[in-house]
C-alpha cells in the first residue's frame, strides 16, 4: 500500500494525538442501569443504537474526498484511490481514514481504513451505507499510532457508497463492546468519478496539514504541560517516537 500510506502519514501522527481523547471514550463500557433497577417498559433505546453499543459521530477533518492517482510499481497497475479523513469535528485532527481503492483491470475494489489502536484485531470490522446489509474486512498490519483494515468489495458497493449518506464502521474494544464510528459519504460520488487531484495540489495539501498538525501537537503538549499531565518530548500524549517509518 505505498500510495496509501504516504498519503496518510499525517493521518497517523494525528491518531495518536487524538485517541487519547476520542478512542478512550469509545473504551468505556455503557453505563449500565443502577441495581435492582428495571428500565421502564416504554423506554427506548436511541434509534440506530443497540444496547452495549457506543456510537462516535464523526465529522471531516479534510475539506472534501480526494481522488489520487499513479502507477504502483511493485504491481505494475494503474491505481486510484479516494479518500477522506475524519475526527470528532472539523477542526480537530483525523481519527479515521477511509481511502476506496480503484485498480484499472480488476473487478474488485478495496475499501481500506485507517483506525486508532487498542481495538480488538481478532473480530476484525464490520461496515455498512445507511442501513443496508453488512460486510466484513479484517486488519492488516498496526503500528504505534493507527492501524489499517480493509475489505474487498465489488462495484455494487461502491454504487451504494456513491449514493448513500453515511458509512457505518463497527469494531470491537477491549471491554469487547461494539464501537460504531458514522461518518457522511457526501461528496464521495463526485469525488470516485471525478478527475484526479494534481500532485503539486496534494502535495501543497499535505504540507499545510502537516504543519497544522505539528502546531495543534505543540499546543496541546504545552497545555498538558502546564497541568503537569504529560512529560516532555510526546506531543499531545502521543508515543514519543511519533509516526513510524513505514508509515510516512
Amino acid at each position: 500500500m505505498p500510495i496509501f500510506t504516504k498519503r496518510l502519514g499525517a493521518a497517523v501522527l494525528a491518531v495518536g494525538m487524538t485517541f487519547t481523547g476520542v478512542a478512550a471514550f469509545a473504551q468505556q463500557k455503557p453505563p449500565a442501569p443502577p441495581a435492582q433497577q428495571k428500565p421502564p417498559a416504554q423506554q427506548q433505546q436511541p434509534q440506530g443504537e443497540q444496547p452495549g453499543q457506543v456510537r462516535v459521530e464523526l465529522q471531516p477533518s479534510q475539506g472534501e474526498w480526494t481522488k489520487v492517482c499513479g502507477r504502483d510499481q511493485m504491481a505494475n497497475k494503474d491505481i486510484c484511490y479516494t479518500t477522506r479523513d475524519f475526527g470528532t469535528s472539523a477542526d480537530q485532527p483525523p481519527v479515521l481514514a477511509v481511502a476506496v481503492y480503484d485498480v484499472k483491470g480488476d473487478e474488485q475494489r478495496i475499501v481500506r481504513l485507517l483506525l486508532p489502536v487498542a481495538l480488538m484485531l481478532r473480530p476484525g470490522f464490520r461496515f455498512s451505507i445507511d442501513k443496508g446489509a453488512t460486510q466484513e474486512g479484517g486488519f492488516e498490519i498496526c503500528f504505534p499510532n493507527g492501524c489499517f483494515a480493509e475489505s474487498k468489495v465489488r462495484g455494487q458497493t461502491i454504487d451504494q457508497m456513491k449514493k448513500g449518506n453515511v458509512l457505518n464502521i463497527s469494531v470491537k474494544n477491549q471491554a469487547n463492546n461494539e464501537v460504531v464510528f458514522v461518518l457522511p459519504l457526501a461528496g464521495f460520488a463526485k469525488a470516485f468519478d471525478g478527475a484526479p487531484i494534481d500532485p503539486k495540489v496534494l502535495e501543497d495539501q499535505q504540507r499545510k496539514l502537516e504543519l497544522e498538525l505539528q502546531k495543534r501537537a505543540e499546543e496541546q503538549r504545552k497545555a498538558l504541560e502546564s497541568q503537569g499531565g504529560a512529560p516532555a518530548g510526546a506531543p499531545g500524549g502521543a508515543p514519543a517516537g511519533g509516526a513510524p517509518a513505514g508509515a510516512r
